[in-house]
């Protein structure tokens, strides 16, 4: 049975991703700030027959993470998923604290949650770590606006091709996956245009066909390559 974890599993993309692994059949640890207040996970979870379970994680937090390696201890971990994310603070001005903490939640967030939990994905048989990054992260078609929240995915992009390299020998593919606009709490809804259950079947299935040679490709749910 392939175990897949994901981080910001609450809401939005991270719960419909958590939905369809179930779905499928997959063993899903779902994880999120506050399960306490999380009901749509806790209720995937009552009718999963025993294949989700819910754990608390901050990606911001250093000792949430190193807690959640404890509870996982050599579990291995076919898949995982960062995908919990905030959309900038400060969005519109150059302001250190806000622009620091979406870099912290957005960029290093999801490489030390990869470097913390790396040996679980070397002991499964897919081997598969992906980053739910944006095209706002392309520097080539970047125009105005949310700075600290293209910043943040530009290095996101920066460090998993980084590690899309470093860990090859490990077995280990790297995914970076470009959701699309999609209609989230991120988001205006009205003005998205792809629904999350739909962006959730794109990214399973480009996941599905990560192998070597697609490893560290930047591309989107669709599977078109986009432009760094």
């Amino acid at each position: 049975m392939t175990t897949v974890l994901t981080t910001g599993a609450n809401r939005g993309i991270g719960l419909a991703l958590a939905r369809q692994y179930v779905a499928e059949g997959a063993e899903v640890i779902a994880c999120c700030r506050v399960p306490a207040k999380a009901d749509a996970l806790k209720e995937l979870s009552a009718a999963s027959g025993g294949r989700m379970q819910i754990m608390q994680l901050d990606v911001a937090d250093e000792v949430s993470i190193a807690s959640l390696k404890g509870a996982l201890g050599d579990k291995p971990i076919d898949i995982l998923i960062n995908n919990a994310g905030i959309s900038g603070l400060s969005a519109d001005r150059i302001e250190a604290e806000g622009w620091m903490k979406t870099l912290r939640i957005n960029a290093l967030g999801p490489m030390l949650v990869s470097q913390t939990l790396r040996d679980n994905l070397r002991r499964s048989s897919e081997k598969k770590l992906v980053a739910i990054t944006s095209i706002m992260a392309s520097t080539s078609t970047a125009t105005g606006g949310k700075y600290a929240y293209r910043a943040s995915k530009a290095a996101l992009n920066n460090g998993m091709r980084g590690l899309s390299r470093e860990w090859a020998g490990d077995g280990i593919l790297v995914a970076l996956l470009n959701p699309g606009w999609v209609q989230t709490e991120m988001v205006s809804g009205e003005a998205a245009y792809i629904s999350a259950e739909e962006c959730a079947r794109g990214l399973i299935s480009r996941i599905a066909e990560l192998t070597p040679a697609t490893s560290g490709v930047f591309q989107d749910y669709r599977g078109v390559v986009s432009r760094w």
